[in-house]
């Protein structure tokens, strides 16, 4: 098999070209464009302005040295203390559940947007939020799946608009309600 000429470019496409080369910054400032025999305009690039962090080998950065370890600490109890205790204690029931187990994050948070909303406009105090412990095994697929994608996602949705206004605390449910699997949303008085 012969190979083919290269075929020219024609006037149009030389004319194209010419414009799409002066916008292009050489690699070097020595070259030059091989069909026309022009030199390219020459532009300065700017300097690096950024000096990455000098370390030898098995030496740790000084970043992870300064920083102190710092624990979170839970946050707050927003609502009256004897309540709190003893509804996290589980003495408390709820006046309302909603399941969210074997649903999908768009579905899960519709539904507990829907579900919040409608408790607090019935004037309910202290509803469950069942979420589910979560997948424990690994499906041996490429990409690693997290586990207990509601349990993480919940208390973010609990804590922005439009729920945050209607709730008074979110704490964890008791062994006795689901554990790790559950949230206590204790909601604000209607007014």
């Amino acid at each position: 098999m012969v190979p083919k000429k290269p075929r020219g470019l024609n006037a149009e496409e030389k004319h194209l070209w010419s414009r799409v080369a002066e916008t292009a910054i050489p690699l070097s400032p020595k070259q030059r464009d091989k069909n026309s025999g022009t030199k390219l305009v020459e532009r300065k690039v700017p300097e690096q302005t950024f000096d990455p962090p000098r370390f030898s080998v098995g030496e740790r950065s000084k970043s992870n040295q300064t920083r102190p370890f710092v624990r979170s600490d839970p946050p707050s109890v927003q609502m009256d203390k004897k309540v709190f205790k003893k509804m996290s204690a589980g003495r408390l029931s709820p006046e309302a559940r909603i399941d969210l187990h074997g649903m999908t994050l768009d579905r899960a948070h519709s539904a507990l947007t829907g579900f919040i909303m409608r408790a607090n406009a019935e004037g309910q105090r202290l509803v469950l939020v069942i979420t589910g412990k979560g997948k424990r095994r690994d499906e041996g697929g490429p990409i690693p799946v997290r586990t207990g994608v509601l349990r993480q996602q919940v208390p973010m949705w609990l804590s922005q608009a439009p729920l945050s206004p209607l709730i008074l605390q979110v704490s964890q449910a008791s062994q006795k309600h689901g554990g790790l699997g559950a949230y206590y949303v204790y909601l604000r008085r209607n007014r």
